[in-house]
């Protein structure tokens, strides 16, 4: 049996393809949580629509399928909200009886893993897939890490910026993340200014210029996920190229393709918002708001959203015990994985953002469920195989304890 933890696009496309080879899988979650509860009202995903479904084994639940369904335009860029109905109806359809209930400790015993629950159930699973994505994952630079709440945040932590109307907001960083933020900060009502250390890199162009010529030979030449310039952009569509590159050309490879930017159709929406090119210093709580000391002066805000990003650190996902922690081969905090997305402990799977390191950019992408779900399967399917064969010479396993389920020897 595979225990999938997490239901985001990843989790969800794994156990589409778990399922179909007919392997036993519990999938773990809420459903599209993430995206629903750690994204803005009003974003507007910066994916091309072919690069945005969730995956399959034959392409049945792909989003034009949805949108066909519901009625929706593919022209159209798609809303988070969108994005998040489009999950969901792809859950009800390949893990009905998914189980909302959290994994709270993995570790591993004897050949399996012992999973528990919040409710306390402890049960073993022979693999374990984590595809938790970036939830609890966000950065906090050093000079905002223990600034109080009211006055600090990151950008993850609001599904809606209405609050924000009448306030004056500092918006820190220049990629997707703090120009979107700062087009809908100032749509809500906000007096927004962004505050990076370079200009923001715009990623394209407005709609108008993307009719002519030169843009619709380079949409013609674009990769089908359009990540990282041409022609790198077609290397990133191939993560198990990209693993075999060498490690320090790998994470040059996987900086320049994600390098931080705002998408061109955000630009029209500036004009209420400020940008100023500054280094942060320092920062102070004062009464009533926030001070940033700046290389350019102290400027004072009622509230700083951090636009920082996230860095991947296994330690802080909380549900792996030390001991199998300790057992992980780590990069930088990133899990050094092989093929299948395996970690160095056999059957222990990261997806997602967590194979970043080893597999490229694709891998932060919705555009890379297909290559995730597609290999953890075929690692299961070898394992039930040749667990078959081992299996018809000896008895299942023995549990854990008596108060666990037996495992047989074949899933």
């Amino acid at each position: 049996m595979v225990a999938v933890i997490g239901a985001g696009p990843y989790g969800l496309s794994v156990a589409a393809h778990l399922k179909h080879a007919g392997i036993s899988t519990r999938v773990f979650g809420d459903p599209m949580s993430f995206w629903r509860e750690h994204m803005p009202k009003g974003m507007l995903l910066r994916s091309p629509w072919r690069a945005t479904s969730l995956s399959d084994v034959d392409g049945a639940l792909s989003l034009d399928a949805y949108a066909a369904e519901r009625g929706i335009d593919a022209e159209n860029r798609l809303p988070r909200e969108e994005l998040v109905a489009y999950g969901e109806w792809f859950q009800q359809r390949v893990a009905p009886d998914i189980e909302r209930r959290m994994v709270s400790r993995v570790e591993s015993a004897n050949d399996c893993f012992q999973l528990t629950l919040a409710d306390g159930e402890i049960f073993a699973a022979d693999r374990v897939v984590v595809a938790t994505g970036l939830a609890n994952q966000e950065y906090r630079p050093p000079a905002f890490r223990d600034l109080p709440g009211a006055f600090v945040s990151h950008t993850c932590q609001h599904a809606d910026f209405a609050p924000f109307c009448g306030k004056r907001v500092a918006v820190i960083g220049r990629g997707q993340s703090s120009c979107e933020s700062a087009a809908l900060l100032a749509g809500a009502g906000a007096e927004v200014e962004i505050i990076g250390r370079g200009d923001i890199r715009w990623l394209g162009t407005d709609t108008m210029a993307r009719k002519s010529a030169i843009w619709r030979l380079r949409d013609a030449l674009a990769a089908p996920s359009a990540i990282g310039p041409l022609p790198w952009s077609w290397l990133v569509e191939f993560p198990d190229l990209v693993r075999h590159l060498p490690e320090n050309l790998r994470d040059g490879f996987t900086k320049r393709c994600l390098k931080a930017g705002g998408a061109g159709w955000l630009k029209p929406r500036f004009a209420n918002v400020k940008y100023t090119t500054a280094d942060v210093a320092g920062a102070r709580a004062v009464p009533g708001g926030i001070a940033l000391d700046l290389d350019i002066g102290t400027r004072s805000f009622d509230h700083v959203l951090l636009g920082t990003g996230y860095r991947v650190d296994l330690s802080r996902l909380g549900f792996l015990s030390p001991r199998l922690l300790a057992r992980v081969a780590r990069v930088d905090g990133h899990p050094r994985l092989g093929a299948g997305l395996e970690s160095s402990v056999a059957k222990l799977h990261f997806v997602g953002c967590y194979a970043v390191k080893s597999f490229g950019p694709l891998m932060q992408f919705i555009s890379g469920t297909a290559f995730a779900a597609r290999s953890v399967a075929k690692a299961a399917r070898a394992d039930a195989a040749s667990s078959e064969i081992i299996g018809r010479s000896r008895p299942g396993r023995r549990p854990l304890d008596p108060a666990l389920p037996e495992v047989p020897a074949t899933q």
